[in-house]
Formats: C-alpha cells, structure tokens, sequence
C-alpha cells in the first residue's frame, strides 16, 4: 500500500492519465495522450524505408516477442487490402531506435496513420479494433 497516493496508483496526481489509458482507443494527435507539443510530426519513404500508401499509411512499430503485434498485423493488413490506395509498413521497434525516441513510440504495438503526405493523423497504442482503424483511415484520406 502506497501511503503517498492512499493506496492505489490512480490516486497519484503525478502519474499522468495517459500512462494509465490501456485499452487501445485511437486518439488524435494532441488529445491528451501527446508528450511533445512540437507540430505535427511527417515521415517520408526514406524516414520509413518504404513507398507510403497513395491515400494512406498505417505504420506499426513492432517487437519480436509482443503477442499483440502479431495481431495488429493481421488487422492492419487486411484493412490495407480492403481500402484501395493504403499502405501497412511494419517496423521493428528496436532495429529502428532514433526513430522510436524520434516519434515518442513507448510500447508495442504503437500504430500511427499517416495521411497521403506523410502527416501523422492518428495515433494508437495497444491492439486496435478494425472498425477504429477503419474510422482513422476515414480522417487520412
């Protein structure tokens, strides 16, 4: 029992709510779970190491041994078959440091959706739902 925070860790003023948000909603870029106010990060081909998506990216930040990952990916592949124009680039969270501190990424999976110009729109972590993914997509293209 933690007598600063009478008992439990949601209690704590200092630990900030978006540590606590785990179940995966999707979130825009600035509600609240942002850490840098900085402008709207944009990631190109050569950011990524790949084409992005004609409308739409959906990137996934991955690591070898997140069973959630594995899931992401199936979802996120059969939404990018199903909706013309959008691309799903996997990225292996450790291989690609700089660019994991670069975006704030602090878990896997982290998927963000980027609109037809790179711009990062959307942003979730933790497993998404396809219809969430589907209704981000809906703010990119």
């Amino acid at each position: 029992m933690d007598e600063r925070t009478g008992g439990t860790p949601e209690a704590c003023p200092r630990v900030p709510r978006w540590r606590r948000n785990e179940d995966a909603r999707v979130h825009g870029q600035g509600d609240g779970g942002s850490l840098d106010p900085s402008p709207v990060p944009r990631l190109d081909a050569a950011g990524l190491g790949t084409e992005l998506g004609a409308r739409a990216t959906l990137v996934q930040f991955s690591s070898a041994f997140c069973a959630p990952c594995r899931a992401t990916r199936r979802v996120l592949g059969e939404v990018a078959r199903m909706v013309p124009g959008v691309a799903h680039v996997e990225i292996d969270a450790e291989a690609r440091l700089e660019l994991v501190r670069a975006l704030g990424v602090l878990k896997t999976p982290t998927v963000l959706v980027l609109d037809a110009g790179g711009r990062v729109v959307r942003r979730a972590v933790g497993q998404p739902r396809k219809a969430d993914v589907i209704a981000a997509l809906g703010e990119a293209v």
